[in-house]
C-alpha cells in the first residue's frame, strides 16, 4: 500500500515539473521570467522568429446600438529552436521570457 502512494507522489511530481515553464540546457536551466539575453546565451540565435500581433474581436449589441469591444493580447515574439527531433518555442514579451513550450519528441 505504501509503495503505491510513493509511486503516485512521484508521478505527480514529474507532471508538475513538466509544465512548470523550465527548460534544461546542458547543466543550466532556463525559466520563465529570465531575460531574452539569457536565452540567447544558453541556446544561441533562434532558427526562426515570428512577431506576435495584437488581436481584436468585435461584438455587436442589439440592432439599435452597436458596441465594438476590442480585446488585445500582449504582442511578443516566438523564438523557435530545433534540438534534435524536437522544437522548443520561447515566447518573449518586453525582453523577458513569458512562456516555454517544448514540442517533445
Amino acid at each position: 500500500m505504501h509503495g503505491y502512494i510513493g509511486w503516485i507522489c512521484l508521478a505527480v511530481a514529474f507532471t508538475a515539473q513538466a509544465g512548470s515553464g523550465t527548460l534544461r540546457v546542458g547543466s543550466q536551466v532556463l525559466v520563465v521570467g529570465d531575460s531574452a539575453t539569457r536565452a540567447v546565451e544558453l541556446l544561441g540565435k533562434p532558427s526562426y522568429k515570428s512577431h506576435g500581433k495584437a488581436t481584436s474581436t468585435r461584438r455587436a449589441g442589439n440592432a439599435r446600438k452597436s458596441r465594438a469591444s476590442r480585446t488585445t493580447e500582449p504582442s511578443g515574439e516566438q523564438w523557435q529552436y530545433r534540438q534534435g527531433n524536437r522544437v522548443v518555442t520561447i515566447v518573449v514579451v518586453d525582453g523577458r521570457i513569458s512562456a516555454i513550450r517544448d514540442g517533445g519528441r
